[in-house]
């Protein structure tokens, strides 16, 4: 088991990175102005799924192949690239408003939503290499099972992320009742979105491992 202090360390550390605005923040952020908190904490979800399945391959040594085979990385990479921008391409060119005259959220349904926080974070390969990255330098073999400090340390880093972005989704969502009134957002507000999604998608497409 870790002790304490490296895991309030590692949890500072943690805190850092998900206070530095990145892909997943404005992704949620933007989805939860766009479509309420409810489509926010759903997608929010999906997102921290996607950081599980990171801390699993990473727990079990998988990810080494993004290192061993680079290759791997780039079809990763591309398949993530390709889903960011045919979420972009449909959100463009969908007919439907996410805000009504009656001022009620037409959302997607929650399947979806935890779907895409879920494969935009999966396809994302930069997030496996920054676990197989982070991790080592907190785990050592005197502390026992290596599988087990590394899920200690996935659950510190969900549970902070889950938090702060908690935080930041709730206050996005309350001024989404300020633009629901404002008839200019309900023309502009699907080409935010879409250029979020866009944005992302060149944000991965020039990640490298390093």
């Amino acid at each position: 088991m870790i002790p304490i202090y490296d895991l309030l360390l590692f949890g500072l550390a943690a805190l850092l990175m998900v206070l530095s605005p990145g892909p997943n923040m404005i992704y949620l952020i933007s989805r939860s102005l766009t479509q309420g908190k409810k489509a926010g904490i759903i997608s929010l979800i999906g997102v921290m799924f996607g950081f599980l399945f990171h801390i699993l391959l990473v727990s079990f040594g998988l990810t080494a192949i993004f290192f061993a085979v680079p290759y791997a990385f780039i079809f990763v990479k591309l398949l993530g690239v390709s889903y960011l921008l045919y979420l972009a391409y449909k959100t463009v060119t969908s007919k439907s408003k996410i805000f009504n005259t009656n001022h009620n959220l037409k959302t997607d349904s929650s399947i979806k939503l935890f779907n895409i926080g879920l494969l935009t974070n999966i396809l994302n390969p930069k997030m496996a290499v920054f676990y197989l990255s982070f991790f080592p330098q907190f785990i050592k073999p005197e502390y026992g099972s290596i599988l087990f400090q590394s899920l200690e340390l996935g659950v510190v880093q969900i549970g902070i992320s889950f938090s702060i972005n908690f935080l930041i989704i709730i206050s996005a969502a309350k001024m989404a009742n300020w633009f629901s009134k404002n008839p200019i957002w309900l023309k502009v507000q699907k080409w935010i979105m879409g250029s979020v999604l866009t944005g992302l998608a060149v944000k991965m497409a020039l990640t490298k491992v390093k």
